[in-house]
């Protein structure tokens, strides 16, 4: 089962799923969760998320590009990690073909696997946070020389499609057959059905 989370434009579902399979992995399953953060949105409160936790069983082998697919918090990442392990599942990286698993007894072993964990989690926090740093300084720097670009890249949304993006959803309506009837990508309803509010602050800076 692969399990691939998406949260810029510059990744997609499918180069992550041609990834594992260029590996040699063999999937059953492909669970995704996209524009969803890993930094603040933990593991089982994506709809993603959930559905790993419902599907997999002991035995079974979870996928991923990468740990910080899983998510970019520490402790969130080490403590699904060690759920999953205690229910029986193996964790394999397409990145490096690292494994993870309960089956070892030895407490070297152990210990060493655990710390890799740990190394790893710590690293992917790490560099969501160096991100967002690197993100904010730029664009205070932008707006300390008077540029324009301070707004940010241009939406390929305006308040009006949000507005019936919000609609559709109190409606029931599926990203997909919203992202159809308002002309925009699945990728753009879903960041903004996820955060609403940021959508129209953005599209409010450029007046659109």
């Amino acid at each position: 089962m692969l399990y691939a989370r998406v949260s810029t434009s510059d990744q997609t579902v499918s180069h992550q799923k041609t990834q594992a399979e260029q590996a040699g992995f063999k999937l059953d399953w492909v669970i995704d969760d996209e524009g969803v953060s890993g930094v603040s949105v933990p593991l089982k409160d994506r709809p993603g998320g959930k559905r790993l936790f419902d599907k997999l069983r002991a035995g079974d082998t979870l996928v991923v590009r990468w740990v910080d697919r899983l998510g970019r918090n520490y402790e969130d990442v080490t403590a699904n990690i060690r759920e999953f392990m205690n229910m029986g599942v193996t964790i394999k990286t397409v990145i490096n073909n690292m494994t993870f698993d309960g089956a070892t007894d030895d407490p070297m072993q152990k210990a060493i696997r655990d710390a890799m964990i740990a190394f790893m989690a710590a690293n992917a926090q790490a560099q969501a946070e160096a991100q967002k740093l690197a993100a904010k300084a730029g664009h205070e720097h932008r707006k300390a020389m008077g540029d324009d670009a301070y707004k940010g890249r241009k939406p390929s949304f305006t308040t009006p499609q949000i507005d019936q993006i919000v609609a559709k959803v109190g409606e029931g309506v599926g990203v997909n057959e919203i992202a159809r009837q308002v002309g925009l990508s699945k990728f753009a309803v879903s960041r903004i059905k996820s955060d609403t509010a940021a959508a129209y602050a953005k599209a409010a800076r450029w007046g659109i």
